[in-house]
């Protein structure tokens, strides 16, 4: 290394070293040892949810980026999971294999969002009953206090959203945030919360959910939009050590208990006061293959690099970087569309929702809008502008977005797609109107 000094490379590792050894205050020697044997891969993970010093660098990147660098919420236990998706799956099954979940319960979402929070309540496997909570368009897809007054209904037992949110990509602002902790400690004491934070890295003074009401919240976090590593596949749970989820196992009727004792007794001395975590740890391999649990250790390796390369860059340079990336390509997108570029501090900037027609009725008028929507299937405008301008968005609708409104990506394409991609709107949308126009001559 020493003959390598002044690569890029060698000097990451040697302030991640100081940070660790200065910083965290580890063990040189344990530290070394950790991520050698990690990055061999010729052991199973252990332990099983995370490597012990793998755990502490990412809750302490986790509580600079998702808690606003509060140290006083407290500690949460991480799962490293194989990306985001594992861990909704995971969550899902072992809120009902311990029965603080049910079929037929009713859970909120925070809608538009991310389509399978919408698809699996209603797999065969869980049978939800979904409420959901709307976020205003003409609001800068903020939450109104109508909606978020919905959680305070004894029925809903549980709160799903991604935050910021997708497809609109934003986050929710400060006041809601207060009014679910207000609601969570008073009226609501009893209501899980589960927030999806992969976005909230692009969002200057990010603060979760879990950051607002840490004992009612599982968080959910990826690293793989924030360092474009999705096929890494590094996601990670985190549940705080003082949480609803295991008071309410304990509280459980004594049959139930008897029955997730049963369930658990074949790899834990003492099942009775496992950890909700720890049983979604061998949940997740069917319990029988709790031995094998775990996320592999070279993606642990990963998080750990990832994790520190944030931790140490103290100017945020990195992060300028990459919220300066979607930025630009999102404002080039609607200048390239012809509307003015929406302006709101909590606008992630990593997807556009673009309403065709409400965009319809602002350029064209509303009796052209309405026939747009009348005359035409939802999924038309997207089918045509694959077919016709070889430009393939999401339909916003499948989002539980506006019908007929898109959704476009701004972090995997090149810059001058965007405006590609904006002028292809437009003049799509000029194509049905001068098809509306010659008709009613």
């Amino acid at each position: 290394m020493s003959n390598n000094s002044k690569k890029p490379g060698v000097v990451f590792l040697d302030k991640a070293y100081k940070y660790v050894c200065d910083t965290l205050k580890m063990d040189s020697d344990e530290f070394i040892s950790e991520m050698v044997d990690a990055i061999l891969g010729d052991h199973y993970p252990t332990p099983d949810r995370m490597l012990t010093l793998t755990e502490q660098i990412v809750h302490k990147y986790i509580e600079q980026e998702m808690l606003a660098g509060d140290t006083s919420i407290g500690k949460f236990d991480l799962f490293a999971t194989e990306g985001g998706t594992a861990a909704m799956d995971y969550i899902f099954s072992s809120l009902l294999e311990n029965k603080i979940l049910h079929k037929g319960d009713k859970i909120a979402l925070g809608t538009p969002i991310f389509t399978p929070y919408i698809e699996i309540p209603r797999l065969n496997d869980y049978e939800l009953v979904e409420l959901e909570i709307k976020q205003d368009e003409n609001s800068d897809w903020q939450y109104s206090d109508e909606e978020i007054e919905k959680l305070a209904d004894p029925a809903v037992k549980a709160f799903f959203l991604v935050n910021p949110s997708n497809p609109t990509s934003v986050s929710m602002q400060q006041e809601t945030l207060d009014k679910i902790a207000e609601l969570v400690t008073t009226r609501r004491k009893d209501l899980i919360l589960l927030t999806d934070d992969v976005y909230g890295t692009f969002v200057n003074g990010f603060k979760s959910l879990a950051a607002a009401a840490p004992h009612n919240t599982i968080l959910v976090y990826s690293f793989s939009k924030y360092f474009g590593a999705t096929g890494w596949r590094l996601g990670v749970i985190g549940i705080h050590e003082d949480n609803i989820f295991d008071k309410r196992i304990a509280a459980l009727p004594e049959a139930d208990r008897k029955e997730l004792h049963q369930r658990y007794s074949t790899v834990e001395l003492d099942p009775d006061n496992m950890k909700f975590i720890d049983r979604m740890v061998a949940d997740s391999r069917s319990v029988a293959l709790h031995h094998t649990a775990g996320l592999s250790t070279p993606q642990q390796v990963l998080m750990v690099l990832f994790s520190l390369h944030c931790l140490i860059d103290e100017k945020g340079e990195y992060k300028s970087m990459a919220q300066d990336i979607v930025a630009k390509r999102f404002e080039t997108l609607y200048e390239a569309v012809g509307i003015p570029c929406p302006e709101n501090q909590y606008d992630a900037h990593y997807y556009a929702t673009i309403d065709i027609p409400k965009l319809a009725k602002g350029r064209y008028g509303e009796q052209f809008a309405d026939h747009l929507v009348k005359s035409y299937e939802s999924i038309d405008f997207v089918w045509r502008l694959a077919n016709e301008k070889s430009i393939v968005l999401m339909d916003g609708g499948g989002f539980d977005a506006p019908n007929m409104s898109v959704r476009v990506s701004l972090a995997n394409l090149p810059d001058s797609a965007y405006e590609t991609i904006g002028k292809g709107i437009s003049d799509l949308l000029e194509d049905y109107y001068e098809k509306w126009k010659a008709s009613a001559k």
